[in-house]
């Protein structure tokens, strides 16, 4: 696998346990030389993961659309930024750079990146593994 999606927060949450498997998950990545591919943002869940892979010198590549530029803190040392026209844009492109998708914890946006990843496996647009990382239960209303 050369890259990855993730999904996750642009806040920390309320959980601790949170911060603390982005980060692990992050390291985990740039030790088996995984690139991460993800929303841009420097903040949150976001931020930690890119950080973290960063600083292990993997590579981290982010998407955001352009109207969410002036809104959202873009990361000041990812490897590559792409500006697009849209959120559909940024999800078809997310999914066009990467070998698999996994979500961690994170809000509404989370759940809808994942969920139009997960109907475009299910309609076979991709073969691309789609998975979740339920830190803390934080996905057990999901699963039931």
């Amino acid at each position: 696998m050369r890259r990855l999606a993730v999904y996750c927060g642009s806040s920390r949450g309320h959980d601790p346990a949170f911060a603390t498997a982005a980060a692990a998950w992050g390291e985990t990545m740039a030790l088996r030389g995984v690139g991460l591919v993800y929303g841009a943002a420097q903040t949150g869940l976001m931020g930690v993961v890119a950080d973290t892979v960063l600083e292990l010198g993997g590579e981290v590549i982010g998407v955001i659309p352009e109207a969410l530029m002036a809104n959202e803190i873009v990361h000041p040392r990812l490897t590559k930024l792409e500006v697009v026209g849209s959120m559909h844009q940024r999800k078809a492109r997310m999914l066009e750079l990467a070998d698999a998708m996994v979500a961690l914890p994170g809000g509404f946006g989370t759940l809808e990146e994942l969920f139009e990843a997960l109907a475009w496996l299910q309609l076979r647009l991709h073969q691309k593994p789609c998975g979740l990382l339920n830190v803390a239960g934080f996905f057990d209303p999901l699963l039931r």
